[in-house]
Order: structure tokens, then sequence, then C-alpha cells
């Protein structure tokens, strides 16, 4: 007995040095005396022992560098050389995008919380909080959004007047240009209070600040570029696109097959060497009305004007519209949303060569260019727009859901409503932290090429998740479009920011997991650096000290899944105690689940894996329920961790550990090579599936947070545009709610006192209160109250009607 409990302590010990990740020789060192300790004092048999011992042996001779390059890691870096799947120039630039923050500390398996927590908090500086409260506000009240989409499609001339004089345009111009130079932050707060008022006007604001000609002037242009454009760009002088998706190269946007030859012609009256372009682009915004036009194109130096090099590269300039050869004016109808978008062509467009954004020595580095900017970009106009949609949809239907009645009964109280509410506030939550969070680190000086991945598939396919649930609440009252309809225009626009800026199916298949695998993981882009290194025994030196640091880098994170999943991680130490406490802990050990299941992924199937689109895609979906659920933690951190807003915290938190691990089961039970799968699945799931999604209990209290007038749904609407105007529905809505807590009691009143006894009779609302007023059943002021209330709650479910001519339609 005494014997079978030392083994078994000496085992738990082994497991804990594996547990804690220890170096080679650190282990070896810790498991000699172990072994020592385990022969003097147990009494195991001893072909159990001699294996031991053998073990031991093997783990000291790994110790010797020489030997262990010899015997293993040069035979191996020349296998995996074979196995090493090629790699484009552009597949390159990609890879080297952008930074690596909260995404590679989720691929360790064992995440530096402190390195999160210390991240600075999102801020407003008090010139960024007074444009939202000024111009923003002002222009919000210049919106009528179905005028907009409807009869005019477009924006006013008034409010392409005030865009261009309160710099709406000019977010992310320095000032000593004329801009406004806001940070990611506020620029990102601006959209999302533009586009939870009007799709339209949040778009065209966002265009200008996004990936396009400013944005790369300032990273890349030449100083004579930069004095000349961005002055104007900021003064609303210059109007830009930028044209890069065509009808051949859409998310392949590398492959572009538009051209520009080096060749000489004549420019402004005199002959020099420039460049000849031919191209055919689409689905460019802001092109009907663009005075410039930033292009991307594939160069070319056939007769070698300005070099050894034919095919130089993808490159961009930036081209005056009125340039002969251009055509530009028509527009695309992008699903009835009348931001201005459309197609730009060119033929035998001669331009000089100081037309490439930073000159001469930039040309063919456009996809660098591009890719680096996509790295920040991701992360501030889509998911700010779809931000801004959720929170005003959520809030809408919060309020509707309280004040519209069936069966007696608000219908935000059946529990199917209830729970369709509780999701719609537990992803504008999720969506709303990652916005934030992740545009504070790039403030603070980050680029989180991945993070942005995961925020343009995620943060959008959770908008039209909101979406959808809106419009089944609001039932009629959604679909019929007109003045009165708050949720018609951006329910349509939802796919446009699920198609735009890389298609979500490929986000989602090819780059959070397949860029994040290689550039976060601790070992893999050393090892294949090692691989490639032109010097052999430098090569194999790093080769050798990488590989074997992922062995024991995948031993312990096996380890760690299995003792995690075990104890359901209560043991693990986190930094935080509280209600939030269990959630640190359960990403702790979903992260080393996780990291395991790369090492598994990427040893068993190679560079086969990335042909197999569907795991890559689940363990993306880990991977970024992991980031999302830290982004909640930290959001709720950020905001002094109120107590009212638990209930969503842990909902969100629920639903997305939830996501990850069957995510994870979905990988092992399609995983191809079912032996590995089997033993994965021992490792990571020995309780079986142990983890589950947010109860009905919760989702209740989760929506009763914004069926009421709660200091949360105050927080989701802290960016929306509420002033209390005619022509604002969710200012109305709010009123309303309001009120609803002094009308409920006494429409029960006039139900029980009135209804049920006989006593009132008729049968609608109006003469109810007419009659209970009379009998004493309500005072005059309780019934002129509840007729107000009445009053504005039908004004509320009202949907329009128009004549046939007012549509555009034929009588008869």
């Amino acid at each position: 007995m005494i014997g079978a409990l030392i083994t078994v302590l000496f085992l738990a010990a082994v497991l804990y040095l594996a547990y804690r990740h220890l170096p080679l020789l650190s282990f070896t060192a810790a498991f000699t005396v172990l072994l020592l300790a385990y022969s003097a004092f147990g009494n195991a048999a001893e072909i159990w022992r001699g294996l031991l011992w053998l073990l031991l042996l093997c783990f000291w001779l790994l110790n010797l560098r020489p030997l262990r390059i010899a015997l293993i890691s040069a035979p191996f870096m020349k296998a995996y050389r074979r196995l090493l799947p090629s790699m484009s120039d552009t597949e390159r630039d990609a890879l080297e995008a952008g930074t690596v923050w909260w995404d590679g500390e989720l691929f360790t398996g064992n995440p530096d919380w402190a390195r999160l927590r210390a991240a600075p908090p999102p801020q407003l500086t008090a010139q960024e909080q007074a444009f939202l409260d000024g111009p923003c506000e002002t222009l919000c009240g210049m919106l009528d959004d179905f005028d907009i989409t409807h009869r005019r499609l477009d924006l006013p001339p008034a409010v392409w007047d005030y865009l261009k004089a309160q710099r709406f345009f000019a977010m992310i111009i320095p000032r000593q240009y004329g801009g406004l130079q806001f940070s990611t932050y506020a620029h990102s707060c601006v959209l999302v209070k533009l586009a939870a008022r009007s799709v339209t006007c949040a778009s065209t604001v966002a265009v200008p600040n996004s990936l396009g000609p400013a944005e790369l002037l300032l990273h890349y242009g030449t100083e004579e570029q930069k004095n000349h454009y961005l002055p104007r760009l900021a003064q609303g002088l210059e109007i830009p696109c930028f044209a890069l998706t065509g009808p051949r190269a859409g998310s392949d946007a590398a492959s572009i097959p538009d051209t520009g030859v080096v060749c000489r012609g004549v420019w402004e009256g005199r002959e020099l060497l420039g460049i000849r372009l031919n191209f055919s682009k689409r689905y460019i915004t802001l092109a009907p009305i663009a005075t410039v036009v930033g292009l991307a194109f594939r160069m070319f130096d056939p007769d070698h004007l300005i070099g050894e090099k034919v095919d130089i590269g993808i490159t961009c300039a930036l081209i005056p519209r009125d340039t002969a050869g251009i055509e530009i004016g028509r527009r695309h109808f992008p699903l009835n949303i009348a931001f201005l978008n459309g197609p730009v062509r060119g033929r035998d467009v001669f331009v000089p060569l100081d037309c490439i954004i930073g000159g001469l020595k930039q040309a063919g580095l456009g996809w660098r260019m591009l890719v680096e900017q996509l790295s920040v970009g991701r992360c501030i106009s889509l998911p700010a727009n779809a931000t801004g949609g959720a929170l005003a949809a959520t809030f809408a239907t919060g309020a509707y859901a309280r004040i519209r009645r069936q069966f007696n009964t608000p219908v935000g109280r059946f529990e199917g409503v209830e729970q369709v509410i509780a999701r719609m506030v537990g992803l504008t939550y999720i969506m709303d932290a990652a916005r934030s969070v992740t545009t504070a680190a790039i403030d603070a000086g980050e680029k989180p090429a991945v993070p942005a991945a995961i925020l343009k598939y995620h943060v959008t396919e959770m908008g039209r998740r909101v979406a959808n649930d809106a419009m089944d609440v609001h039932g009629g009252k959604g679909i019929m479009l007109g003045p009165n309809n708050y949720l018609g225009r951006p329910y349509q626009s939802v796919p446009i920011a699920i198609t735009v800026e890389g298609a979500n199916i490929l986000t989602r298949s090819l780059i959070i997991f397949g860029q994040g695998a290689i550039r976060c993981h601790p070992f893999v882009l050393r090892e294949m650096n090692a691989a490639r290194d032109s010097d052999h025994r430098r090569g194999v030196e790093e080769f050798d000290l990488a590989l074997f640091a992922h062995m024991g880098f995948a031993i312990s994170n096996a380890v760690r899944s299995l003792i995690m999943a075990v104890t359901l991680s209560r043991f693990e130490s986190v930094p935080v105690t509280g209600p939030t406490r269990r959630y640190y802990q359960h990403i702790e050990r979903f992260s080393a689940s996780f990291a395991f299941a790369t090492d598994v992924a990427m040893l068993t199937l190679g560079g086969y894996l990335k042909k197999k689109e569907t795991i890559s895609a689940r363990l993306g979906d880990v991977l970024s329920a992991l980031y999302l659920s830290s982004m909640v933690l930290k959001h709720h951190d950020n905001r002094g961790r109120p107590a009212e807003e638990l209930p969503v915290v842990e909902w969100a938190c629920r639903e997305l550990l939830y996501q990850a691990q069957e995510q994870l089961h979905s990988v092992l039970r399609n995983f191809p090579n079912r032996p590995i799968a089997w033993l994965a699945r021992l490792l990571m799931f020995p309780r079986g599936l142990t983890y589950f999604a947010p109860a009905d209990a919760l989702g209740r209290s989760v929506a009763e947070l914004v069926l009421s007038d709660s200091e949360t749904r105050r927080s989701l609407s802290r960016l929306l545009y509420r002033s209390d105007v005619p022509d604002n529905p969710l200012a109305a809505l709010q009123t309303v709610l309001e009120k609803a807590d002094v009308a409920e009691p006494l429409e029960k009143r006039l139900r029980v006192e009135g209804q049920k006894t006989g006593r009132v009779s008729a049968l609608d609302l109006g003469g109810q209160i007419e009659e209970a007023r009379a009998l004493g059943i309500l005072s005059e002021q309780e019934a002129q109250f509840l007729a107000d209330y009445d009053r504005r709650v039908m004004a509320i479910i009202e949907v329009d009607d128009f004549a046939a001519d007012e549509l555009g339609l034929a009588h008869g």
C-alpha cells in the first residue's frame, strides 16, 4: 500500500514538473532527484525502475546539444524542409504584418494576465468628448435615414457641407495638416454613434478615415505628397476613394490583374517617364464623387527604364480624377443603402512616377503597405459600424418588448422572447468590449493583425445575429419600411459588413487561425525561419533550440490540459478574486487545450492543414472565443466592475467558452487521424463535455436589464443619439419605457377592478380608461397619464403606408 502511494506521489510530482513547463535541463535535474528518492523509498518492480532510469538517461543525453543535433534535430530539419509549404512574397507580407498581442498569449496555453490587465483602458480626451457631444450630436440631428435611403439616395447637401466643415473626414490626419488627430478609440466611437443613426453616413465617414489615401500617405507618402494632399483632404477640398477590388480579384486581392507599365509619355505638356495604367475596379466607396483616386495595380518595367526587374509588383498610386482615360461617376446600389459606391475604370491612363505613394522607392511594395494598414483598419470601421447598429437595435428592442403587449403581457416577459433579448444584450456587450479594448491596444502602440481578423469576422457576424433577433422581436413593425421603421435599413445593410474587407467565410477559414498559428505560436515561425536559413549551421542550431522548446511546450500543454480538465481548473492561479475568477480559470484551461490541439494538428497534418479549412476554421473559432472572453473581462475591469452588469459578463463568458468547448469537440470529432483524435480527447476531455451554455435563469436576469431603465441599459446607450426630438425613435422609446413602470400598475388595476369584474365593458383602451375614470377606478390624473402613455405607445407601434406613386409604382 505504501509502495503504491509512493508511486502515485512520484507520478504526481513528475506531472507537476511538466505542468509548470520547466526548461529541459531543470526538468531533467528535478526528475533525477525525484527518481533517486523514489528508488530509495519505493518498492516498484525492477522492470519499471529500469525503464525510469533508461528514461532519465535519455533526458540527460538530450541535454547534450551536439549529440541531439546530430541524431535528432538535423535529420528532422531535413524532413521538415520537405514538408514545409511554399510561401509567396504576398503570403509572407501578410504573415509579417502587424504585431502579436494578447492573441500570442492565448497560443502559449498559459496566458500572462498581468500583460492584459496592465493595458491602459480606453479614454477620450476633452477634445474628443467635445466632438462626440457637439458636432456628432448635431450631425445626428441632421440625418433623416428614410429620406436619405428612399428619396434622395444620398446625404443632403447640408450634411455634406457639415461633414467637410467639421472635418469628419480628417479624424486620422494630424493637426499639423489641419486634421483632428483623434485616437483610434475616439475614431471608433464616432463611427459607433453615426452607425446607430445612419449606416449611409457612417460608411461615408468611415472610408476617408480607413484604408485609403490619407492612411497610406501618413505612413508611406513623400513629404511633398503629404504637404499637398493631407491639408486638402482635411478641409474636404479633396474627396478620396481607394480602388483595390476588381471583377476578377475580390478577397484574393493579391492577384489583381490591373497593370501599370513604365514608359515615356506626356503629362501637362511635358514628356517624362511615367506609368501607363489599365484597370477595372468595382465596389469602390465614394468613387462617384471622388476627386482623387487611390489605386492598387501591378507594375511592370519591360524596357528596364527604372531598373533590371520587369515585374516590380503591386504598387499604390494617387491619381487626380480628371486624368485623361479615367471613367468614373456611375453608381452601384448596395442593398438600398445610399452611400456612394461605384466602379472605376481606366484605359491607357498615363501618370508620372511621382504619383506612386511614397515615390519610386515604394514601387512594388503596395501589398505590404495594404496589409500593414489592414492589420489596424479591420479593428475600426466595420466593428464600429456593426457595434453601433447592435447597440441601437438592442436598446430599441428592450424598450419595444416592454411596451408592446400581447395577451395582457409585455412580449419581453415571454420566455422565448426573453432568451432572444438576453442573447442580443450578451452579444452586444461582447462586440462593444472587443471594440473598446482592442482599439485601446492600438492607441498603446499595438498593430494586432490576428485580433483585427477576429473582430472583422465575429463582430460583424454577431451584428447579423442581433439584427435578426431584433427583427424577430419587432415582427411586422420591423418589416414595413418607412419613416417609422428604425430597423429595416440597418437590417438590409448587414451583408455589406459581412462581405467587404475580406469575405467572412474566407476570414474564418483561412486568416484567423492560418495567420495566427504561424505568427502567434511561440515556436513555429522560429522553426520555419531556421529551416529556410541559407546558413545551414546557424539554421540547424536555431532549429534545434526551437524544436526542443516546442516539444516541451507541447508536452506541458497536454499535461496542463488534462489536469485542468480533471479539476475543472479550480486550482489554477489567476490574478483576480470575486465573481469573475472562474472565467479567468476556464480561459486558462481552454487556452492549454487549444495550444495542445494546435500542435497536434500541425504535427500530424503539416502543410495539409492549410487545405483542411474546416479544422482551421474551428481552431480559429476557439482562439476567437478565448480572445473575446478575455476582452469581456478586461472591459468589465476597465469599467470598475459594476455589480449590476455581472449577469451580462457571466452570460457573455459562458456563451463564448461553451463555444470554445464545442469547437474543440468538433475538431476532434472530424480529425482525419482517428487514433490521435482519441488520445487528444482523453487529454482534453477526460470527464466528457463539462462546460455548459448560459442557463435560462441567467438569460432572464440579462434581459431584465434592458427591459427596464437600468444602469446597464444606460451604459449600453452611452454613444447613442438620444436627444428628445420628434424624429428620434430611440428617444421616443426611452421616454415610453421610463413611463412603463408607472403605467403597468394602472393597467393592471384597470384589468382587475374593471374588466374582470365586468364594470368596464369597452373594447378599446381609450374607452376603458374613460369608463374607469368615471367609476373612480382611476383618478383624473391617472387616467390622463395612462391615455398619454397609450398615445405614445401607439405612435411607436404605428407603421407607415404609402400611395402607389410615392413608392414609384403604377396604380392598378
